[in-house]
């Protein structure tokens, strides 16, 4: 099975928190949504699971959730 396809999403400040990251990319509703991902292991940084809300995320770091993945982008 292929991988989904990655979502480039433009951010204007690099770095960028996690949390804040996967809000801006619609991968969670909010900041609470956000964290329950985060406790629950079900948010990967670069293939490895993350749990800390404040990584530092920078152009080109690739979030996958649920199937889903994006990257921020500088724009």
């Amino acid at each position: 099975m292929s991988k989904p396809p990655i979502l480039d999403i433009p951010i204007t400040e690099d770095p960028i928190r996690l949390g804040q990251f996967l809000k801006l990319a619609g991968l969670a509703e909010h900041g609470a949504h956000a964290k329950a991902l985060l406790e629950a292991g079900e948010v990967e940084l670069n293939g490895r699971v993350e749990t800390r809300r404040g990584a530092q995320l920078r152009s080109g770091d690739v979030v996958a959730v649920g199937g889903r993945r994006a990257r921020p982008v500088k724009s």
